[in-house]
């Protein structure tokens, strides 16, 4: 039988306790656990600006840092909604892509969304990175509707569903302050 206690537990970057935090989580609350963890998702992609997009600074981490500079790396967002999920008792996690953001000859990178588990679907991915003309990601379980597709060779989705940010993510998000300085050191890691 599969324990959810990880993927509800507050950590020190999913740090769901704190009071803007928990406050916006239960604002979400509403209707079925699925409407809820729809409404968060939708709050954070819609809400919460991706830092590459838009060129916004400061490079944030946890949920609360993300919420209080309203921008965040996909990691970051993905951290939120975390967040948001698990102060209302939603199961979730973090997922990452391993990708080439340029076609085929460019470097590897990760990116970060989240598994969210609902009883009527079982683990449902979402990604909330943001919207862009290319880039349409919507709530519409069992269909997953991510960010991007897995189109260059040695790009993968990796199947493990972490409790916990990987390590690499987060000391990337604190090592570089600027979004331009993390643009051109973002993480990677080989899957599993």
């Amino acid at each position: 039988m599969e324990t959810f206690e990880p993927f509800l537990q507050a950590t020190n970057i999913l740090n769901w306790r704190n009071a803007d935090v928990f406050k916006l989580a239960q604002s979400l609350a509403v209707g079925t656990p699925v409407e809820t963890a729809q409404r968060c998702f939708e709050w954070v992609r819609d809400e919460i600006k991706h830092s590459m997009e838009f060129r916004l600074n400061p490079v944030t981490c946890s949920a609360s840092e993300v919420l209080a500079a309203g921008t965040g790396f996909c990691y970051a967002k993905s951290h939120l909604l975390a967040a948001l999920l698990r102060a209302n008792q939603i199961p979730a996690g973090l997922c990452y892509q391993r990708l080439r953001l340029d076609g085929e000859d460019s470097p590897f990178c990760l990116h970060g969304l989240n598994a969210v588990y609902l009883t009527e679907f079982g683990w449902y991915r979402i990604d909330a990175r943001g919207n862009k003309s290319t880039v349409n990601t919507q709530f519409v379980p069992p269909m997953e509707q991510l960010a991007f597709s897995l189109d260059n060779p040695g790009e993968t989705l990796f199947p493990t569903i972490f409790a916990d940010p990987l390590p690499e993510i987060v000391t990337a998000l604190h090592t570089y302050p600027t979004y331009d300085q993390l643009a051109d050191n973002l993480p990677d890691r080989q899957p599993e």
